[in-house]
């Protein structure tokens, strides 16, 4: 039996997809099932039961299911949010309960951590583990991620407290694809780059407010989400070493360049306008983001990714253009 938190989400019913794909259907899905626009995302899937989150802890030591293995992608992922309540229960302490429960069941897990968590990149991009101290996250997101990252390394390195048999905290970079659609103004760039542009023709990008990055030139990870389903199935199917892993392509990458794979895909002659950011999020604004994937390869992960071009047209010619599904 396999349990999947955030299972209707984005990446999460991305990976119940996959697992099904390989003749597994014993799932529990754990999520807030009340979210009308996310069911469409477990269509078709197979699995055994559906669990509330808010549920979940109880009917774990009630049923005392045999668990093979966690993965925890559930969190409130809104970067915008500033309720740090929220955060402090959903990406905190229920992360912490997760934890504690395949502690105690000795449960191997994958967990969701974020790019977020390096703020504006200062520090660089090594999944170190002696860099989460140092790290600045630009917003109540990125902090309360890195704050589990921290909390966890501790509890791995105290011998009273333990750790589950294998743990990994993967650091997601800007991961998009389908089955993004309930996602709104969080869904990827990608996202909405191809309904701007089929809308009104053109697409809108941030204007620089940075002395070192021209219009567009700002640069980011991006990984399809597929890529991120292989890594989630590595650490399941390989006993790496425990610890944080980035998730990304390793190769950053411009918004222009972004901007030109979805016109070229779409049939479409780039037309490009700039736009100020908003002076709300300006100073929390990320130039520049590239995952250092060195640990993650050391470890045996040997798949290539996908190119962002390569990306872009899978998932706009076979799930965007006519908003289907993994």
């Amino acid at each position: 039996m396999y349990i999947i938190t955030g299972a209707a989400g984005f990446i999460g019913s991305c990976l119940v997809s996959r697992l099904n794909a390989l003749g597994m259907e014993d799932l529990v899905l754990v999520d807030d099932f009340t979210v009308i626009r996310k069911q469409a995302n477990l269509s078709g899937k197979k699995f055994s039961q559906l669990v509330h989150r808010d549920e979940f802890f109880n009917w774990a030591e009630k049923e005392a299911p045999p668990i093979t293995f966690v993965f925890h992608l559930g969190a409130r992922t809104d970067t915008a949010e500033t309720d740090e309540i929220i955060f402090q229960k959903l990406n905190l302490g229920y992360s912490q309960k997760m934890w504690d429960y395949c502690t105690r069941h000795q449960i191997p897990m994958v967990y969701a951590s974020s790019a977020a968590t390096y703020g504006d990149g200062a520090s660089g991009y090594k999944d170190d583990h002696g860099l989460p101290q140092k790290l600045q996250p630009l917003n109540p997101y990125g902090v309360y991620k890195n704050e589990f990252d921290k909390w966890a390394l501790l509890q791995a390195a105290d011998k009273q407290t333990g750790n589950p048999p294998r743990w990994y905290g993967l650091k997601f970079f800007n991961v998009y694809g389908p089955n993004e659609y309930h996602k709104d103004r969080m869904a990827s760039v990608i996202y909405h780059a191809f309904h701007q542009i089929r809308e009104t023709g053109k697409l809108k990008l941030f204007r620089s407010h940075h002395p070192s990055f021209e219009d567009g030139k700002q640069l980011r990870d991006f990984i399809y989400v597929k890529d991120i389903v292989d890594i989630c199935l590595f650490f399941l199917e390989y006993e790496a070493e425990n610890g944080l892993y980035n998730a990304g392509t390793g190769a950053a990458r411009t918004f222009l360049d972004l901007a030109n794979s979805v016109f070229r895909v779409m049939e479409r002659e780039p037309q490009i306008e700039f736009t100020d950011i908003p002076a709300d999020i300006r100073d929390k604004y990320q130039y520049y983001t590239e995952a250092d994937m060195t640990k993650l390869r050391a470890a045996g992960f040997t798949k290539e990714m996908h190119s962002l071009e390569d990306g872009i047209e899978n998932y706009l010619k076979n799930y965007l253009s006519g908003e289907k599904y993994f």
